[in-house]
């Protein structure tokens, strides 16, 4: 009988995964779009004198990320045994529909939870933190209400996955800022009519990166990092004249590009695990069986009435795309090793046996 396989999209984590399955001996497929392959190729598996190197043993082309879903690309997945491991590309580029009502190849977690990372979805990130009880911003019910700094989040008109985010501390800065990245074909008058409009929390801003296992049934923190963002960490590296000047005729940008590993207080850990906690039951019984596998609490630590506190700005319901987060100490905590979410996911998939951790 063919061994199970690990399969993702060539995007976004797929090194992470393919190198997490490796190390627990699963076989690698990762299925690239035409043209974005040649990063995978560096690192498939090959010989180097007798030396065997690489993590990935093997390409599946698609014209598009969408054509995953074609009955030949399934076939052959289901021919190889694949568990599949969704990220945040495969959502972006395949779409929640196709994913839910035509992909049936295994999938490593809950795949009707993605959708919910959507901020206009039915029973979204919103809903279930509100339900949870968990910390997080004030939400501004109209652009007229603005009467202190708010984070507007609203997606690129072009690249709906990316964010055009921006800050407004009034309605009228509100007007002039959204006014001229419209004008600057940067967003569009729908999608800012959809746009969420929260309060912005000041604070340090932390990415928790957790791991939910139903075979043991355990909350795991795996790693902490940050993000790093253009063009906003280029503004935070100038003068604050040159900002003041810039920002004239340039908005600040979050285009997430990178992430860096970083620790937390020891004492602020018990309430980030206690939100995370609580968040579980919620999706429990609001996307049943609830999480399976990774998540991630996006947010910052705040000071308010001389205590800090974490509030989440987001929730991804799928693996971080942050491979750095193993070389904080938290996954040597509990598995007195670094343990990175790709080689995680293949530990859990090897260790289930009646458990319910993919869905189809």
């Amino acid at each position: 009988m063919v061994k199970h396989s690990i399969s993702t999209i060539g995007s976004h984590s797929a090194l992470e995964v393919s190198e997490g399955a490796k190390q627990e001996g699963f076989n690698t497929i990762v299925v690239c779009q035409k043209g974005r392959e040649k990063t995978y190729e560096y690192y498939k598996k090959r010989k180097r004198g007798k030396e065997e190197i690489g993590i990935i043993d093997e390409i599946v082309l698609v014209d598009k990320f969408v054509d995953i879903v074609n009955k030949k690309n399934q076939e052959y997945l289901q021919k190889k045994r694949s568990i599949f491991i969704p990220n945040r590309s495969f959502a972006v580029y395949v779409g929640y529909e196709e994913i839910e009502k035509k992909f049936e190849v295994p999938i490593f977690g809950n795949k009707y939870l993605l959708r919910a990372e959507e901020r206009d979805a039915p029973n979204n990130q919103y809903d279930l933190m509100k339900k949870s009880g968990v910390n997080y911003p004030k939400q501004i019910s109209s652009p007229e209400k603005i009467d202190n700094p708010v984070i507007v989040k609203v997606n690129e008109k072009h690249r709906k996955y990316e964010r055009a985010f921006f800050i407004a501390t009034s309605y009228e800065e509100y007007v002039k800022k959204s006014e001229r990245l419209v004008k600057e074909d940067k967003i569009s008058e729908d999608d800012l009519k959809k746009a969420k409009i929260e309060e912005f929390v000041v604070g340090a801003p932390f990415n928790f990166n957790f791991f939910y296992s139903r075979v043991h049934e355990e909350l795991e923190l795996l790693g902490v990092d940050k993000r790093r963002q253009t063009n906003l960490d280029g503004y935070l590296h100038l003068p604050a004249d040159i900002q003041l000047e810039l920002l004239k005729t340039r908005e600040p940008r979050n285009i997430e590009v990178g992430h860096v590993a970083c620790t937390v207080r020891e004492s602020l850990l018990q309430g980030v695990y206690e939100q995370a906690e609580r968040l579980l039951k919620t999706v429990e019984k609001e996307y049943k069986p609830g999480i399976i596998g990774p998540f991630a609490l996006q947010g910052a630590i705040e000071e308010r009435n001389n205590k800090e506190q974490f509030v989440i700005f987001d929730i991804s319901f799928r693996i971080p795309g942050s491979p750095g987060t193993r070389f904080t100490p938290y996954s040597s905590y509990i598995f007195r090793d670094q343990m990175s979410f790709g080689r995680r996911i293949a530990k859990e998939i090897k260790e289930a046996k009646n458990i319910e951790l993919v869905t189809t």
